[in-house]
């Protein structure tokens, strides 16, 4: 006898599909948190060289403003490189058909 649910080959399916999910989306979920954490980090950066120096906001400033320009390029790189490769796939599923 099969101890198996009925139910588990379509649990299974589920799982799958959901793993394919994530696969599909999840380079696109990442990019908030990298642009977040570029600001982040640059922010307290630069508290530590107001705080070492005593230039306070101007540390602040400078390492917000260096972290969000370098976390807007990161960005649009891996759009732009996300949707070249949506575009490769494409045109190779349509030269298979």
């Amino acid at each position: 006898m099969n101890s198996e649910s009925p139910n588990s080959g379509t649990q299974d399916k589920k799982k799958v599909e959901i793993q394919g999910t994530y696969r599909e989306y999840g380079p696109y979920l990442t990019l908030g948190f990298q642009l977040a954490a570029a600001i982040i980090v640059f922010f307290f950066l630069g508290d530590w060289v107001d705080k070492r120096y005593g230039i306070a906001p101007i540390g602040k400033l400078v390492g917000t403003s260096i972290g969000m320009v370098g976390g807007f390029v990161k960005f649009f790189k891996s759009v732009a490189s996300m949707i070249a490769d949506e575009k490769r796939n494409r045109m190779s599923e349509k030269r298979e058909n």
